[in-house]
């Protein structure tokens, strides 16, 4: 799994294509301010583990970039242009949904991109030290 974790002043998405057959369809987009937006590729090589242990190291790094950049919101962004490998869709939504879940349970206040659409992006983030993150997984 690869993760790029960005600090970000202010964020924002609209829909623009779907490329995912089975995705709902979404036409609204969303803001978000002071939160931390994470990138998340998850690869075909850790579907050969338990979902259930992949979940936990994501939602253990997630909460440890949130503690460092004293931030309490995070945003679960979908983004396979990480790596070249990839997990199943199926897999992927587990991961993202068990994060969101146990994220909720400890406090956070979270959320997700729509799955399985391209979207506009708007990123308003500063320049500092742990402000941008990226882990292997």
């Amino acid at each position: 799994m690869k993760v790029l974790v960005m600090f970000v002043d202010e964020f924002s998405y609209r829909p623009n294509t779907r490329n995912l057959d089975s995705a709902e369809e979404i036409t609204e987009g969303k803001t978000f301010a002071n939160s931390i937006l994470a990138f998340i590729q998850v690869e075909e090589a850790d579907e050969q583990f338990d979902v259930a242990s992949r979940e936990k190291k994501l939602v253990n790094h997630l909460k440890w970039t949130a503690r460092k950049n004293n931030c309490n919101s995070l945003i679960l962004h979908s983004f396979a242009h990480l790596s070249e490998s990839k997990a199943s869709v199926e897999f992927t939504r587990e991961i993202f949904n068990l994060a969101e879940k146990r994220l909720q349970n400890a406090g956070y206040t979270t959320a997700q991109t729509p799955f399985g659409y391209f979207l506009d992006l708007e990123i308003k983030a500063p320049g500092y030290s742990l402000a941008r993150i990226w882990a292997s997984l």
